[in-house]
């Protein structure tokens, strides 16, 4: 399974995505030795760059990356507009020294100094012509408190909340062999879901999180996309309505090709 499944939910303002990719994420590791804390939450990005580049409106790339002064000195995935991608991770301590259950903060964010950069990149930028750059601190500031992000998906959720983008929820996952993940953002209430009233449509948002909610890391890593999609909102689809898209394929983008 390399595929993206991109679907819409007729009784809410809703639009989802679901990603499963397995031999393409092979391939990212197959040229790398990283240790398993490191593969998880680069796999993690991995999904996070092809469900965002899934609804990207031009031909180009979008480029997701990490900088800290952490054991993670530099994290890089690519995922271009066909959903070609690549994947890069550098250390700056040995390999067996990183805790195998470090989470995102642990490796990312010593020191309160990770950053999180998202690129959009068109393929017809002119000359001189800047790409644009959303950057996001890898903490949670609440006041006088400051919380580490403990996951990729956290650090997606901050970056699209302080770019003011639609409200989006993401979940995340990845093993040695496979990557999973779910997206759902709220359209605006204009458009094809002018119909609804403000009240069923924030109704509609809340309902299909609550659905978004009982997602399991299995699911993701096993089932392929259509099934996930059938199971997860049975009941919606039978009473509102859930449509689905062509499924999309996904490869690795090796730098040499």
């Amino acid at each position: 399974m390399n595929e993206l499944l991109v679907f819409m939910c007729d009784g809410a303002p809703v639009r989802g995505e679901i990603v499963s990719i397995s031999s393409a994420w092979q391939a990212v590791l197959e040229r790398r030795n990283d240790p398993p804390a490191v593969k998880r939450i680069l796999g993690d990005f991995v999904g996070a760059a092809t469900l965002l580049s899934a609804s990207l409106k031009f031909d180009g790339t979008l480029i997701i990356q990490a900088q800290s002064q952490g054991p993670v000195s530099l994290l890089v995935v690519e995922c271009k507009s066909d959903l070609s991608m690549r994947a890069t991770v550098k250390l700056s301590v040995e390999p067996e020294s990183i805790d195998p259950d470090a989470s995102l903060g642990d490796l990312l964010d010593a020191q309160n100094s990770g950053r999180l950069v998202i690129t959009l990149d068109p393929a017809d930028r002119q000359p001189g012509q800047p790409p644009y750059q959303g950057i996001v601190a890898l903490q949670e500031h609440r006041g006088t408190v400051i919380k580490p992000v403990t996951s990729a998906a956290e650090a997606i959720a901050l970056y699209m909340q302080n770019s003011e983008q639609l409200d989006t929820r993401i979940w995340l996952t990845s093993n040695d062999t496979h990557v999973g993940g779910l997206l759902l953002q709220r359209l605006p209430d204009s458009g094809g879901h002018a119909h609804l009233d403000p009240q069923v449509a924030a109704e509609g948002w809340n309902r299909i999180q609550a659905l978004g909610e009982t997602i399991t890391d299995e699911e993701l890593l096993t089932l392929p996309p259509q099934t996930i999609l059938r199971r997860l909102f049975l009941e919606e689809s039978a009473e509102n309505g859930v449509r689905s898209f062509p499924a999309r394929p996904i490869q690795f983008a090796c730098r040499c090709s």
